[in-house]
């Protein structure tokens, strides 16, 4: 019987909670203001927006959770010299968790504007500062602390939906099984939920969702909010993949206001990458979620906002080449106002053209491999299909989760698709069957649950039926510039954007048809697809940002 793991918590516990020394306390004090709170008074509740960082001078502070029962649970307590905070606090969103002083209490309060000043002025204590925020998110990922509670069974799709949707954003969320843990059935019970209303949703304010959309939890939990109609940002990024955070990190690093935009979440397709090891500097690997969180934790860093999930459905340009002005149309009605465009959105996942698939995709056709699905489909036989790089990367890390990958490929061998690391690790797992020359022909199932899969083996034109639950699609993407329709940016046939002296006589690489617009990473026509080209070329993108910018006149939005 294998022991469970540890906890962060108990593991890392130095880096979480340090004491600041009392030379290291008055380095901060200019970045912040004291303030004075009587016992039992809160320094931070769960769904409010808090104050910021909040270094304890004097006094003990307890942080806390609320379980499943609504019951307080202790994970800190804090006295003079720590500091209470975790991500939330750098982007200014609501608390995760509550924080009560337990005696009169002094501290030092540093918004959120602030502490991004300290990160950067203050090198080796920001370090500190940074590496604590981190892990104190990840603590309460592992403890599912502070985020919205979801009711409904591991595999209904809308539940796959919503406890993906979480993840992929690295929000800290419970899941609780309405026939098994009497606090999903006294839930039900106390809103009178009918089961087929399920999924339900509780916010971390009380707000009860009944099966929402992936923007309607966002909003519930604080994870996005309103966007400022009348600012206008140096640089509006569409897409936060490894292009679009890698020109948020520079260009943010650089001085310029930025806003990243992106319809789901951080990380793109790189961020459903079971594990990435042929990106310089990571000799033994990262898994895409883990890189792509380190991007945006950095972007965050340097002040950039992130407006995500909100998804853009146009963009408007001005005709006038001397008065250089974009507005973004988002999904929700609202506009950003930008100076300059850097179009990053890569691509959407490919679908099989297969008759009768589309009912099985919530619950069992996936497009990635993460955890929640190798939990969902552990012990059993699994099919995936692709022979890229990222079909390898999924096959290896499922291999390690279910008890057979078929691994079907439409070609004649891997290795004129697939990196020779991956071709020779796929033939060295035992429950991993390579089918050359086959492609699925046909799906089988009920009630949005697959039972089986039908393929035709090109070499012996066999058909054959193979009795699965889940099946896993790597057969590349298609770029997603629908949005981009009515905006003058010129596209390839295949419509990805043409940049360069492929959209215009003269123009810098990067830059598309229409100046001040420019496209980077899979979007981008004739691009490498790879993470470490899109992260190049979003590093790139941010000095011809430079010269557009310093051509373009300064513009206000009118009220």
């Amino acid at each position: 019987m294998s022991l469970p793991a540890p906890s962060i918590i108990d593991t890392r516990r130095n880096q979480m909670f340090p004491v600041l020394e009392p030379v290291e306390i008055e380095r901060v004090r200019r970045f912040g203001e004291v303030r004075s709170y009587g016992a039992g008074e809160a320094l931070a509740k769960v769904g409010e927006k808090g104050h910021g960082l909040a270094v304890i001078l004097a006094g003990t502070v307890e942080i806390t959770q609320h379980d499943e029962s609504g019951r307080r649970e202790l994970i800190v307590t804090h006295r003079a010299g720590a500091f209470m905070g975790e991500l939330a606090q750098l982007a200014g969103r609501p608390a995760l968790v509550d924080a009560y002083a337990q005696t009169a209490v002094d501290a030092l309060i540093i918004p959120p504007e602030q502490l991004r000043a300290l990160l950067i002025a203050e090198a080796e204590l920001g370090e500190r500062v940074m590496r604590a925020l981190i892990l104190r998110r990840v603590g309460l990922i592992e403890r599912g602390a502070g985020g919205p509670v979801i009711v409904g069974r591991a595999e209904n799709g809308d539940v796959l939906r919503l406890q993906s949707f979480l993840q992929r954003n690295g929000h800290p969320h419970q899941r609780l099984n309405p026939e098994t843990d009497p606090e999903a059935k006294a839930l039900i019970e106390r809103f009178h939920v009918d089961p087929g209303q399920l999924p339900i949703v509780l916010c971390p304010g009380g707000e009860l969702l009944r099966n929402p959309s992936e923007n309607e939890l966002a909003r519930c939990i604080g994870l996005v909010g309103p966007i400022d109609p009348k600012r206008v940002y140096d640089v509006a990024i569409v897409g936060a993949g490894p292009a679009g955070l890698a020109a948020a990190v520079y260009a943010g690093s650089e001085g310029l206001s930025v806003l990243v935009l992106d319809r789901r979440a951080f990380g793109g397709q790189a961020g459903a990458s079971a594990r990435i090891e042929n990106y310089l500097g990571f000799p033994t690997g990262i898994t895409g979620m883990a890189l792509m969180a380190r991007a945006h934790n950095q972007a965050r860093k340097f002040g950039v906002e992130m407006a995500i999930p909100d998804e853009v459905i146009g963009l408007d340009a001005t005709s006038d080449p001397n008065k250089r002005s974009f507005v973004l149309k988002l999904s929700n009605n609202e506009r950003v106002s930008a100076r300059s465009v850097v179009i990053a959105s890569g691509a959407r996942y490919r679908q099989l053209a297969v008759d009768g698939l589309a009912p099985f995709e919530a619950a069992s056709v996936h497009y990635w491999a993460s955890p929640l699905e190798g939990k969902l489909c552990a012990g059993q036989e699994v099919a995936l299909v692709g022979a890229g790089n990222s079909a390898g990367q999924a096959a290896v890390y499922l291999a390690s989760q279910v008890s057979k990958v078929w691994l079907l490929v439409r070609g004649r061998d891997l290795a004129s698709s697939m990196s020779r690391y991956l071709v020779d690790r796929i033939a060295g797992l035992p429950n991993v069957e390579v089918s050359t020359q086959t492609t699925v022909i046909g799906v089988e199932g009920r009630d949005a649950m697959l039972e089986a899969i039908r393929l035709r083996r090109g070499s012996s034109g066999d058909d054959v039926r193979l009795p699965i639950q889940h099946l896993f699609l790597f057969i590349g993407a298609e770029p997603n510039t629908d949005w981009l329709s009515g905006s003058g940016v010129a596209l390839d046939r295949k419509g990805f954007v043409l940049t360069g002296a492929d959209a215009a006589e003269i123009r810098s690489p990067l830059e598309t048809s229409r100046r001040g617009i420019f496209a980077i990473g899979d979007v981008r026509s004739g691009s490498v697809k790879r993470v470490a080209a899109a992260v190049g070329e979003g590093a790139q993108v941010v000095a011809t940002l430079h010269a557009a910018l310093s051509q373009s006149p300064a513009i206000t939005v009118s009220s």
